[in-house]
């Protein structure tokens, strides 16, 4: 039987595969916008399991944290919540 750790490297990477195509797939692009950066605190909690703090605390500051601000603050201030998809 596996172990637990290996059960939730595996959660984790199917959630982390998971919310990434959701966030390219979407076209609501605040819902986008959540979906990065929940995978990247997903990719923050993988780093953290693999025993890689540094790596870690650098992608949940940065990725899940500073990059999903500026995106929706971008957003916010564009107006544009809905993707517009050319016929």
């Amino acid at each position: 039987m596996p172990g637990s750790e290996l059960i939730l490297f595996i959660v984790l990477g199917v959630a982390i595969i998971c919310l990434a195509l959701s966030a390219v797939l979407l076209n609501n692009l605040i819902r986008c916008t959540v979906a990065y950066a929940l995978s990247s605190a997903c990719l923050a909690a993988l780093f953290f399991l693999l025993d890689s703090p540094y790596a870690g605390a650098f992608e949940l500051t940065v990725g899940a944290g500073l990059i999903s601000v500026l995106f929706l603050v971008a957003l916010i201030l564009s107006g544009g919540e809905e993707l517009e998809v050319p016929a």
